[in-house]
């Protein structure tokens, strides 16, 4: 239930006590809920994990928002999100822990702008995207990465990216300064929107404000394409996406030149396979 429940949600309220580690941010998604025996792990999408151990009759508890009782108690955790409040009791542990990420490392680099922040650098931040020290790097990875700018997490990663029209694996090197400008404008209005009302719409008014996260399988709002989803980097960090709307920057397909007739004729797939076809058939 728990899952199902939270999952690409944004939260509004966090309460927790002795909780080990950093602190939650109000305004960040849930991206995952997940759990081995009585562990509990909650996922946020700016890297930051909930961990829960139970005590023999500790527990969850779940109330839609319009039917929480009047006296909860004295809850160890409570999560609020627009329609949900979670409660955790008897807890036995509690801590909060990051994603392994080298560019959190304090030789990494300064940080970059805060979008939440309205006195952030839009334009310096712009400037960082703009000359990336890898230009390999695809922009999904890029625009998270501390040392450009902070603040957004990877829902709205996903949310900028459709609002943009930018294919997520799109190279750094090859977008157009206009095209950086515009992603950390995108970015910064969402991420102030967000942290000054975290149960505020987003880029639209359907699923809570959400035009691809959460939504694989669905109609894309814009072009009527079907919504995609692809697990990205070493975390498996979940991306959605449009693919039929989503092109700009699009990065080239690799040609194979593995295979020697591919290499001598014409690179179409239905031209190798018709001359394979015709070797088969004369050795045959």
């Amino acid at each position: 239930m728990l899952r199902a429940s939270l999952v690409g949600k944004t939260i509004s309220s966090f309460l927790g006590h002795r909780i080990d580690g950093p602190s939650i941010t109000v305004g960040s998604a849930i991206e995952d809920v997940t759990h081995s025996g009585k562990h509990l792990e909650i996922l946020f999408d700016d890297g930051l994990i909930l961990h829960t151990i139970p005590e023999r009759r500790g527990r969850w508890e779940l109330f839609h928002a319009d039917r929480v009782p009047r006296r909860i108690g004295s809850p160890d955790i409570v999560i609020e999100t627009a329609d949900w409040t979670a409660l955790a009791y008897k807890m036995k542990a509690t801590e909060t822990y990051r994603l392994p990420d080298p560019l959190r490392h304090p030789r990494a680099g300064r940080r970059g702008p805060d979008l939440r922040q309205h006195t952030a650098d839009l334009h310096e931040a712009a400037s960082r995207l703009f000359h990336y020290s890898e230009p390999d790097v695809v922009v999904a990875d890029a625009m998270m990465d501390p040392r450009v700018m902070v603040g957004i997490g990877n829902v709205l990663r996903c949310e900028v990216l459709w609002a943009c029209g930018v294919h997520p694996w799109a190279r750094i090197g090859d977008l157009a300064e206009s095209t950086c400008l515009d992603v950390v404008m995108t970015a910064a209005g969402l991420a102030r929107t967000i942290n000054s009302d975290p149960t505020s719409p987003g880029v639209t008014s359907m699923n809570g404000g959400l035009s691809v996260y959460g939504r694989n399988g669905q109609l894309c709002a814009r072009c009527a394409g079907i919504i995609r989803l692809n697990k990205h980097g070493e975390s498996e960090r979940l991306l959605f996406w449009c693919p039929s709307c989503q092109v700009a920057f699009e990065p080239l397909p690799v040609v194979d030149n593995s295979d020697p007739i591919a290499r001598a004729t014409d690179p179409h797939p239905a031209a190798t396979q018709y001359l394979r076809e015709i070797f088969q058939r004369r050795s045959a």
